[in-house]
């Protein structure tokens, strides 16, 4: 999963950005709100995490270009500016939640993995596809009844699989999704992880379905 971090205040964008990273996410960040602009002009992300009172361009005015592009990303709002009127501003704005500062690392990945499966369409917490199964609070995989160990790029792979279960994911998407954009990426790269993938996923019911100039799709071994 990739995440746009938007934090003017560098010693907080690095901390947060180093745990995050260290509980698997993917996370690139921008210090001003021209540069977030920028970004969500021409990257795709998962989740935005954005703050309002940046340098350049205000957070709410990233906001509003966001969604006059109708790029509906979830965006959650993260400011130290945690008043009523300034919630209700962002939320009739365009966000889809809001959280003020200080606050608490489990709440706020409690409340991405919230905003993710709302945007994919998902509420229960708990995937299945045949006999692969994906707890998205604990972020674990388990497949005919047994943890599945997968590396930290398989993991985003199949994640983002996962989430679009039955549907074609395109290998760009895929990329975009599990590389930041300063990381070199082999054309192939992506597919490499998916071979991995299939021969971790032999011994159970799912399978990871080429769709030849189009992506991928995860779906029960009986439906392929």
């Amino acid at each position: 999963m990739k995440i746009l971090l938007v934090e003017d205040n560098r010693t907080l964008s690095q901390w947060l950005a180093r745990t995050l990273e260290a509980d698997g996410y993917t996370v690139e960040r921008a210090f001003d709100g021209v540069e977030a602009d920028d970004l969500l002009h021409t990257e795709a992300y998962d989740l935005v995490i954005l703050d309002l009172a940046l340098p350049a361009m205000d957070g709410r005015e990233v906001l509003r270009r966001l969604r006059g592009r109708h790029n509906a990303v979830p965006v959650l709002i993260l400011t130290a500016h945690g008043g009523i009127q300034e919630r209700v501003e962002g939320l009739d704005t365009g966000a889809d939640d809001y959280m003020a500062k200080p606050f608490e690392v489990p709440e706020l990945e409690a409340r991405m993995r919230a905003l993710v499966r709302r945007a994919n369409q998902q509420k229960n917490p708990i995937l299945a596809c045949g006999g692969l199964h994906y707890d998205s609070n604990a972020r674990v995989f388990t497949l005919a009844g047994g943890s599945l160990a997968l590396t930290p790029r398989e993991h985003a792979v199949l994640e983002l699989l996962m989430m679009k279960a039955g549907k074609t994911v395109s290998k760009k998407a895929l990329a975009d999704s599990v590389f930041s954009m300063d990381e070199e990426v082999s054309p192939d790269a992506i597919e490499i992880y998916v071979h991995r993938l299939r021969k971790k996923l032999e011994c159970g019911d799912a399978v990871i379905v080429t769709l030849r100039g189009l992506g991928y799709l995860l779906k029960p071994r009986h439906e392929a």
